[in-house]
């Protein structure tokens, strides 16, 4: 455990959030967690909530490092990152590369693609054309997502083209490149790694078609199992899937990766979320829990991933 004469290491602290995503009400409740949980460890933790003045506020204040707590655009996907990067200031979670590779569905899964590492077949949704040729190709049930979306914004599952253009439509709302995958039908499970350790897996309950945005933040039956009931040899092999998609797309720090268990018991990539929640329904917490850590060292202990240089 950090203690209070090592926290001053880290200096002066901006821990970021808010923004202006699609994802800033679970962001605000995030950054607001994190921040109690770092000043009762006696860091000198200012809350931010990025906006229009944001470049000006970093600029006057002195700040030695941030803890980014921004999810979704804006936040997740490398921008802040390289604006932290050309100020000098050493941030939370993955660089500027992976981030965006991370946000990117798409782009997540061609690179797993490349490195054999087993994903739903899926295609990209531009217009209704491809709609229908994805109908065709992969068959239903199908999921349908925002490529670069998060928090389960956006996504439905659909049982015919009728429905998939309908989703399509409403998935544009949210990004003009839509992602389709195949139909996973299973168990869902959800693997943290921090600073390069992957903490206990969990299972994932949910009375929900799949584990949606009201399933994550407001419903109250959603089950958490862990330990999450997997065999020493399932569960392993779950946890190094998780190893080899962030090391893929060049994750580092701390992230979540989501998975699907099929009917054989094969996994399969969903994605990787580089700047997960921290909220009392968030999953990271959990898992850090079970792996007998507590928020507030849960906190410090990513902090402390700012100590070392990005390579």
């Amino acid at each position: 455990m950090t203690t209070a004469l090592d926290v001053k290491k880290f200096g002066r602290v901006a821990v970021l959030y808010g923004g202006h995503s699609a994802e800033r009400e679970v962001s605000l409740k995030s950054g607001a967690a994190v921040l109690s949980a770092l000043q009762q460890a006696g860091v000198d933790a200012q809350g931010i909530d990025v906006g229009k003045d944001f470049l000006k506020l970093l600029t006057t204040e002195s700040f030695d490092r941030a803890f980014i707590l921004l999810h979704g655009r804006g936040g997740e996907d490398g921008v802040i990152q390289g604006v932290l990067e050309h100020a000098g200031i050493p941030y939370t979670g993955s660089g500027v590369l992976a981030s965006a590779l991370a946000m990117d569905k798409l782009r997540a899964k061609q690179v797993w693609c490349t490195q054999g590492l087993p994903t739903p077949k899926h295609s990209s949704l531009q217009d209704e054309h491809d709609c229908h040729v994805a109908a065709e190709s992969l068959g239903f049930p199908l999921m349908v997502k925002p490529s670069q979306e998060g928090s389960s914004i956006g996504m439905a599952k659909v049982n015919s083209l009728a429905e998939l253009l309908t989703a399509w439509k409403n998935a544009q709302e949210y990004d003009s490149n839509v992602l389709v995958e195949q139909w996973i039908a299973g168990p869902e499970f959800t693997v943290a790694m921090l600073d390069g350790e992957i903490l206990p897996p969990i299972r994932l309950g949910t009375s929900h078609d799949f584990y949606d945005y009201e399933a994550k933040y407001l419903a109250n039956d959603t089950q958490y199992q862990i330990p999450c009931g997997l065999s020493e040899e399932k569960e392993q092999e779950l946890r190094e899937l998780t190893r080899q998609a962030c090391a893929a797309l060049g994750v580092t720090g701390w992230a979540r990766a989501d998975m699907m268990q099929d009917a054989q018991g094969k996994f399969w990539l969903l994605e990787v979320n580089t700047v997960p929640g921290m909220t009392d329904h968030s999953l990271v917490p959990m898992a850090a829990q079970a792996a007998g850590m507590n928020f507030q060292q849960l906190v410090v202990a990513i902090l402390a991933t700012t100590l070392v240089d990005k390579k």
